[in-house]
C-alpha cells in the first residue's frame, strides 16, 4: 500500500483513538535510560499536533530532573533544527501551525522523542512524508550518538512500514501499551 494511504488511515485511527490525549508512562522512558546508562542529557521533543501522542508531561518531569528540552524549528528545504526551550518561555506557532521556541540556542539532542504516523515491529516510522526528521535524523547522526524513541498509540501498528533508503529506523519504540526495542 502506498505511504499516503497508509498515513491517511492511520491519522483517522489515531484521531479517534487518541481524543483524550492518551499519554506514555514516564516510567517507561525512565527505565530505557537506566538500561542505556543515560544520565542527564539534552533531550528533544515535539510539541503534539494533529493527535500526536503528547509528549509534554514527559518533557516536564524531565525538565525538573534538570535535563536541557529542546524543540524542533523547522527550516527551509525541508530542514530543521532543534532549539533550547523551558516551559517558563514563550512559543511561536510556525507557518504549519506548530508552536516553535522564540529563543535560538541550538541544541544537539542526545535523547529524540519522535512522534508517529504509524510504526511497525522492526522499529520502522511512517511519518508525514515531509522527511524532516529522516534529514534531521541522518544530519545529527554524523556528529554524535543519539537514542531515538518513537511515541505512539498501540492502535498505530501497522504489519510493515514501507521503507526506503532515506528512512531512519528508530531505536524504540514506546507505546500506551507496550515498548520495542
Amino acid at each position: 500500500m502506498l505511504k499516503s494511504k497508509l498515513r491517511k488511515q492511520i491519522i483517522k485511527i489515531r484521531e479517534k483513538k487518541n481524543k483524550n490525549n492518551i499519554k506514555i508512562n514516564f516510567t517507561k522512558i525512565l527505565d530505557i535510560l537506566k538500561a542505556k546508562k543515560i544520565g542527564k542529557k539534552n533531550i528533544g521533543g515535539y510539541f503534539p499536533v494533529n493527535y500526536e501522542v503528547d509528549d509534554l508531561e514527559l518533557l516536564k518531569e524531565f525538565e525538573k530532573k534538570k535535563f536541557i528540552i529542546s524543540l524542533p524549528v523547522i527550516k527551509k528545504n525541508f530542514q530543521m533544527n532543534f532549539y533550547k526551550w523551558s516551559f517558563l518561555e514563550p512559543l511561536t506557532v510556525n507557518k504549519y501551525g506548530i508552536p516553535e521556541p522564540q529563543t535560538k540556542y541550538l541544541i544537539y539532542p542526545d535523547i529524540i522523542f519522535i512522534p508517529l504516523v504509524g510504526f511497525d515491529k522492526k522499529l520502522n516510522r511512517l511519518g508525514y512524508g515531509g522527511g524532516y526528521y529522516d534529514r534531521f535524523l541522518a544530519r545529527l547522526s554524523k556528529k554524535k550518538k543519539i537514542l531515538k524513541i518513537g511515541l505512539a498509540l498501540f492502535d498505530q501498528e501497522i504489519n510493515r512500514v514501507p521503507v526506503n533508503k532515506y528512512d531512519q529506523k528508530l531505536d524504540y519504540i514506546v507505546t500506551n501499551k507496550y515498548t520495542l526495542s
